[in-house]
């Protein structure tokens, strides 16, 4: 756009960052939305009230244009920062000073290491790298639509590699983490104020985790959802990233939940998001979702309705252009009020302003000191290889084939289409890395002579060049092969039909492990758990380890795994399935198992089947024991005033109300033990099983989990707050949470240790002990005597 004001107008590849309310400007700076004493909510309700209603259309899609006469800059909401700043969307670019970004693991191999604060690190060096672009000119937009915390409930989603995996615990920790890393707050949180960072989007809000199989794509799909998953699997995660995360944006998914497009939906977005959670951002739809509300779903009879249909709903910005080719059209037919887009332009500009982007020459503002030096820091390479190594898991380990000896070692053959290649290591939605390393560099660091071939040409193996690379082999003292999937395989818009690796990956492996005179060390570059129970179960196949994408230096810490300078640690978030899973339609969004039909169910929570590696699998050099310290008292009391709920056995927890909730928590302390020879860092999972089976209730579910630094022999309390509301609860069919009484049982590794709840009339309220209990009887008698003799005598 020609004739912009060219002091508040800046574009990128300039060293000037766009911006408004320049203090220099005199047409500009009364302006009550430039007054920055003003309250957000009072400056961004005076900008609206200035703009004319083209002006304010123009505003509702990502790529909103500039307004000269108020001297505000164009804006493009869509940017990505998945594992590290990204420029898939349009609101980044490298092609100024700026050439690269931190590459960090995948998301699903960073929630291997079950370390929250490293997640939440790495969300504060993504944000710090985001706000260094921008300062340096190199970005129209400071909203990331990250993270991506759906469920990874079947294994085929070719998505699932951007997930932290299948439970929605660890899911929705996640996402408090990243959330409140890149948005600038506290590990904590509490610290945020108004003033953000860089605005993080929880997505894809919900029910979202099938793209394309076997026809039917992510646009068309009708995802029929039970209240009772919706409640504890689908929806946890969400209501965590905005209630304790404090996200500043959600984006709605394309897909209908129960016959209703997601971003439609008024009770997903206004009554439950805005509602029931309180958020306080902007609402995004995924691209081109309004459009197919009425061009694919046929949910609407025409254009102006879809328009009217999403912003009554609550959405406020639309990826795509359909709200700015159809709103005014709609304002025309009196199906949308100006009102309602004034509330979508308010959310909108609260956000810009939040940012700073309001506040006059951000070099003087908040953030405006982050130079582009903190790019590609050292602090953050060394973070991302901190995030590889916590996070690659040891699955096999036969005869404790690794470590390797770095001394012995004088010969090596590095086998796999996945051995040198830097694209594979990043996955999807990423930006140019720093300094990549391949895990065949990384390899040839640690011994000279190695030798490589890819085995096949590329991931899909569909040559055979097996009678080559045996050749690569045949001198080697060690064998490691590189497989695995790629973006060609899984990603987004591309789902799985197989569990298998591809092509001819298996008959490779086979043959390369039956020819060499020692067990082999097969290494798994893939987002998604693969059948490889073939080489579970090869005794040629010495060790197998899971490197997801682990990033640019993930290739430099799986050498380090291998040659014993990292002892291994994470664990798998998510279920290994066999290729039998493929029978079940992608399509069936069922978390319960339903025996009758030969429905196993989903996820380690409720899957009845057969597994290649469960939730939370993982082996290291070291090995670990675990220990319950003894508790004060093993029961929790909760009071009820309903007899009736009494005789039927729950509680509901909405009904126990907040503060019975806050006193009924009690405290779990675990002792945990290195009793190797090398030090390890070791993730503590703790899980709780009810002793009443079925009805819906998951068969074990994750309640706490912590990551511990522990030296060769050293001991370590890790003290865990459980509360019953929130970790000895379960759905009912209607979507309620309801606490069983009787018998819970805790279980951290083979040890168990037993929770009874209690359910008492008593209605002084919180979780009282018998002792406790035991005492009131006796006050309330001296109290009855009191009064009897008071009325004798008077």
């Amino acid at each position: 756009m020609q004739g912009q004001s060219v002091s508040l107008l800046t574009h990128v590849g300039s060293t000037q960052p766009p911006f408004s309310c320049d203090s220099s400007d005199p047409s500009t700076k009364n302006y009550p939305f430039c007054q920055t004493t003003l309250p957000i909510s009072q400056r961004a309700r005076d900008l609206v009230s200035r703009l004319t209603l083209d002006e304010k259309i123009s505003q509702l899609v990502n790529s909103a244009p500039a307004i000269p006469r108020l001297g505000i800059p164009a804006y493009e909401w869509w940017s990505e920062a998945l594992h590290g700043v990204a420029n898939v969307g349009p609101g980044i670019k490298f092609d100024g000073t700026i050439k690269a970004a931190t590459s960090f693991p995948q998301v699903i191999l960073t929630a291997a290491s079950f370390d929250a604060y490293q997640w939440y690190r790495i969300g504060q060096a993504v944000g710090i790298e985001a706000r260094a672009i921008y300062n340096a000119g190199q970005a129209t937009g400071m909203t990331f639509w990250a993270p991506n915390i759906n469920i990874y409930r079947d294994p085929r989603w070719g998505r699932g590699q951007e997930t932290p995996g299948e439970d929605p615990l660890v899911t929705g920790k996640y996402a408090v983490s990243y959330v409140r890393g890149i948005q600038g707050d506290s590990f904590e949180g509490g610290k945020l104020g108004e003033h953000l960072q860089a605005s993080a989007c929880c997505k894809h809000f919900t029910a979202y985790d099938l793209d394309n199989w076997k026809g039917v794509n992510r646009f068309v799909f009708n995802a029929k959802v039970t209240l009772q998953d919706l409640a504890d699997t689908y929806q946890p995660p969400f209501q965590s990233c905005i209630q304790q995360g404090k996200a500043s944006g959600i984006m709605c998914a394309y897909n209908r939940v129960n016959g209703v497009p997601n971003c439609a939906d008024y009770n997903l977005l206004s009554k439950t998001a805005r509602g029931q959670w309180s958020f306080n951002g902007y609402i995004t739809s995924d691209c081109d979702a309004v459009s197919i509300i009425y061009d694919e779903q046929g949910y609407v009879k025409e254009p102006e309705d879809a328009v009217a249909d999403v912003l009554k709903a609550g959405m406020d910005v639309d990826c795509g252009e359909y709200l700015k080719n159809y709103t005014e059209s709609a304002v025309k037919k009196k199906k949308v009020s100006v009102s309602e887009i004034d509330r979508a332009l308010h959310n909108l500009f609260s956000i810009r302003m939040r940012l700073g982007l309001f506040n006059g020459n951000p070099t003087k503002q908040p953030f405006g000191n982050i130079g582009s030096d903190q790019v590609c820091s050292q602090e953050h390479l060394n973070l991302a290889l901190e995030a590889a190594r916590n996070g690659i898991v040891l699955l096999k380990n036969n005869d404790r084939l690794l470590p390797l000896s770095k001394t012995k070692t004088n010969s090596l053959a590095v086998i796999g289409p996945n051995s040198n290649s830097t694209e594979t290591l990043t996955g999807n939605y990423a930006g140019p890395p720093c300094k990549p390393i391949t895990p065949l560099q990384a390899l040839q660091s640690y011994v000279k002579n190695t030798n490589y071939h890819p085995g096949c040409s590329t991931v899909s193996c569909s040559s055979d060049l097996t009678d080559q690379a045996m050749k690569i082999v045949k001198g080697a003292e060690q064998v490691v092969l590189v497989m695995g999937l790629d973006q060609t395989q899984e990603r987004e818009a591309h789902d799985r039909l197989d569990l298998v690796l591809p092509g001819n990956q298996q008959k490779l492996i086979s043959s390369i492990a039956s020819a060499t005179n020692k067990p082999v060390i097969l290494v798994l570059l893939c987002g998604g758990p693969v059948d490889i129970t073939f080489a579970k179960n090869d005794q040629n196949i010495g060790s197998i380890i899971w490197a997801g994408y682990p990033g640019e230096a993930g290739g430099r810490a799986l050498a380090e795994i291998i040659f014993g300078d990292h002892n291994p640690g994470g664990r798998l978030p998510f279920t290994w399935y066999p290729q039998s899973l493929t029978k079940i339609p992608m399509t069936d969004m069922r978390m319960r198992p339903e025996p009758s039909s030969g429905y196993p169910g989903r996820t380690y929570r409720f899957y009845q089947g057969p597994k290649v590696f469960e939730f939370g699998y993982g082996l290291s050099y070291s090995n670990y024991s675990y220990e319950f310290l003894p508790v004060t008292q093993n029961k929790v009391y909760l009071n009820n005033q309903s007899s009736d709920k009494m005789a039927v056995g729950y509680k509901s927890v909405s009904e126990m109300g907040a503060e019975l909730c806050e006193k009924s928590k009690f405290p779990v302390t675990v002792g945990v033990q290195n009793n190797g020879e090398m030090a390890g860092k070791h993730a503590v999972l703790l899980f709780m099983r009810q002793a009443k089976a079925g009805n819906g209730r998951p068969m074990k579910q994750l309640v706490g989990f912590n990551s511990v630094d522990l030296k060769a022999g050293e001991r370590a309390e890790i003290k865990f707050e459980l509360s019953p509301c929130e970790h000895l609860s379960s759905a009912n069919e209607d979507g309620l949470m309801e606490i069983d009484e009787g018998t819970h049982f805790l279980s951290i590794g083979d040890k168990e240790s037993e929770i009874t709840v209690v359910f008492s009339s008593d209605t002084s309220g919180g979780a009282t002990s018998k002792q406790e209990r035991a005492m009131l009887l006796p006050t309330t008698l001296k109290f009855f005597y009191i009064y009897t003799l008071l009325c004798i005598f008077f």
